[in-house]
């Protein structure tokens, strides 16, 4: 088992580039399989979760090949509508297959996904949509196993605008015959970038990134070459640890909009945020923050997925700030091990009351999930002594080459056996 181990108080200062964006990447790969061709992405992160994901394709006959600027995906043939029960129960993201390969063979069984201990996250949105659009779904032995003659198209609505639950209609839609209107979808940049990738391909989507998107789906997609985009939440993090650490620190490879609830609240704490170029923004924490309150919500709002991250920060930030947390009901694994270093937070049902303490003080702490990791550096890397973060196979799920990253803007960061004493 491997540790991280951070050298506190170093304030971040420099230019990072933001790397292809997970939960984009994870969409799109699984979106290939619409194509009866290749599809060549671009930016996407090595990561865990995406070696995952391409073992998942490979393993239904899919053709991978990495290229010096992408990865090439031939799905011209699928040899099964059975993906390893293995490799899905390890990441959530797995069950994105279920609707292209559906649309593409007239059946799918697919096992019932995992993913990060945060929660419940039922795919009952995902098999509504399936079902809604033609197909006979059953729940049998841990499996989702769907069977259809064909895909019509059709009006749904969402319950919940779940991002996952949108992405697997808009897959299946794509395939189906006629035209699918979907209300009450996600907004997620996500959403976008793969309402590109699918139109590209061959469909027509029209609303993609609103409450209404209407799809007019094609019997055969082509494939094409396609970029991702920048990751926001990888983004945000950066963001919130300059803030931490009091940095100056330029963040190139993301777009303004998809950031806008994050740069609002740390200007509310006093953080200068600033746009430099299209897709470039400077961070700069000179002076004493101030304590806020935060609220998470879907897209637009301000995402779940930086939730942990603000935390630590607001843990260090003198005040009383409030944060509730309105997407998932298991997400403050955290706070003990915030606890540990010295944080002073109260947490009753979805609603954290954090008291700031400056500075916290280095502990032995566990990332219990990728978000909760990230809080953790970010709090390691604005402490005073070293930080042991153990548990570091979460956060290589969703960070590509973090220590590498950190280390060019100044942070004192290495990875080593855990077995390794840090000192205070």
């Amino acid at each position: 088992m491997e540790a991280i181990l951070i050298e506190g108080g170093q304030p971040l200062v420099g230019t990072l580039a933001v790397s292809g964006a997970k939960n984009t990447a994870l969409a799109l790969l699984a979106a290939t399989l619409c194509a009866s061709g290749t599809t060549v992405l671009e930016n996407v992160p090595e990561l865990a979760d995406v070696q995952v994901m391409l073992e998942v394709l490979t393993s239904i006959g899919v053709k991978v090949q990495r290229q010096h600027d992408g990865i090439a995906l031939d799905a011209s043939v699928l040899t099964s509508h059975t993906t390893p029960y293995d490799l899905v129960t390890r990441m959530r993201a797995s069950f994105f297959v279920l609707g292209p390969i559906l649309a593409r063979l007239g059946q799918a069984r697919i096992p019932l996904p995992g993913g990060c201990a945060i929660g419940s996250r039922p795919v009952d949105l995902h098999l509504k949509g399936l079902r809604a659009l033609g197909a006979e779904v059953a729940i049998e032995h841990g499996y989702a196993i769907a069977k259809a003659d064909k895909l019509v198209g059709a009006a749904i609505y969402l319950d919940y605008p779940s991002v996952g639950a949108t992405e697997t209609i808009m897959m299946a839609a794509a395939l189906a015959e006629g035209t699918t209107t979907l209300t009450n979808g996600a907004q997620e940049p996500e959403i976008v970038d793969l309402a590109e990738l699918l139109t590209a391909m061959g469909a027509r989507i029209e609303g993609a990134g609103t409450e209404c998107m209407r799809i007019e789906g094609r019997p055969d997609l082509v494939g094409v070459r396609h970029r991702c985009i920048g990751d926001r939440i990888e983004a945000g993090t950066f963001m919130i640890a300059a803030a931490a650490t009091r940095g100056d620190l330029t963040l190139v490879g993301i777009r303004p909009e998809h950031v806008a609830s994050l740069s609002g609240k740390l200007q509310e704490m006093g953080v200068s945020v600033t746009w430099t170029a299209p897709e470039a923004l400077r961070v700069q924490a000179t002076g004493e923050l101030t304590p806020i309150d935060v609220r998470t919500l879907p897209f637009p709002g301000f995402p779940t997925d930086l939730q942990a991250q603000t935390m630590a920060l607001l843990a260090m930030t003198p005040g009383t700030s409030m944060l509730t947390e309105t997407v998932f009901e298991n997400r403050f694994l955290h706070v003990d091990e915030l606890l540990r270093m010295g944080a002073n937070i109260k947490t009753e049902g979805n609603c954290a009351v954090i008291q700031g303490v400056r500075p916290l003080t280095g502990a032995p702490v566990r990332a219990t999930d990728l978000r909760a990791g990230a809080a953790l550096v970010v709090a390691g890397l604005a402490a005073r002594g070293t930080t042991q973060i153990t548990g570091v196979h979460h956060i290589d799920r969703g960070y590509e080459r973090l220590e590498e990253k950190l280390i060019s803007v100044g942070a004192r960061i290495t990875r080593s056996g855990v077995g390794e004493t840090a000192k205070p």
